[in-house]
């Protein structure tokens, strides 16, 4: 084969693979400039995060659903507002496995009497200050203050804003309780029961608290 030939598909080759080295050039310089504003708001104001197991069932990961809900959480309301309140669903480090996150609903804090459940020793507790008592909305498959008692707000992370996915469960986590008495169609009787449901969840959660006359933490 002549040279000249060989140098032709030499070049025609380079000019096939340009395009593609181009753009994962200019890929790695968008990752590059925009990673610390990224790292920023993940770290100090709102992340992603995939919710796995049964203990928040059915507020999360319902069984009607095909996936695992996706929350969207948000660091900063805890680590520099410190605004925590009774009802809202958080992420923790578990006070027995520092490597493993829990994602939990306070239901009591500092001050607080609350009725437990098995396996506590105690049948009731008040929260020491400082820490909040924690469980999920499933008790029976729920590892948390019923395990190992109150924990720190040291180890409170992030509280859940709303869910992201999937997308037949988005913004829906906080929306009120409506209930639509109206039951003719089969739609309507499945909704009606589950926002009964949640009602009665409601109701026997707070039942079980009695609650301290402010909202403050020392």
């Amino acid at each position: 084969m002549r040279p000249s030939a060989i140098l032709h598909r030499q070049t025609r080759s380079w000019h096939n693979f340009a395009p593609p080295l181009k753009s994962l050039v200019t890929s790695v310089r968008t990752y590059i400039y925009w990673f610390p504003t990224v790292f920023v708001v993940s770290y100090y104001f709102y992340y992603l995060k995939i919710v796995s197991g049964r203990s928040m069932q059915p507020t999360l990961n319902p069984d009607s659903s095909l996936w695992r809900d996706v929350g969207l959480f948000n660091r900063y309301a805890i680590h520099t507002k410190r605004d925590y309140h009774r009802g809202d669903i958080v992420a923790l480090c578990s006070p027995e496995d520092p490597n493993r996150v829990l994602v939990k609903r306070i239901i009591a804090l500092a001050g607080d009497r609350v009725k437990t459940l098995p396996p506590y020793p105690d049948p009731e507790i008040v929260v020491p200050q400082g820490q909040a008592w924690i469980e999920g909305d499933e008790p029976f498959h729920s590892d948390d203050s019923n395990r190992f008692g109150p924990v720190p707000l040291a180890l409170i992370e992030s509280r859940l804003v709303t869910v992201v996915w999937p997308p037949s469960r988005f913004g829906n986590l906080f929306r009120p309780i409506q209930i639509d008495k109206d039951t003719s169609t089969p739609h309507k009787h499945s909704a009606y029961r589950l926002a009964m449901a949640e009602l009665d969840r409601q109701r026997w959660r707070n039942a079980r608290v009695t609650a301290v006359p402010h909202n403050s933490l020392q």
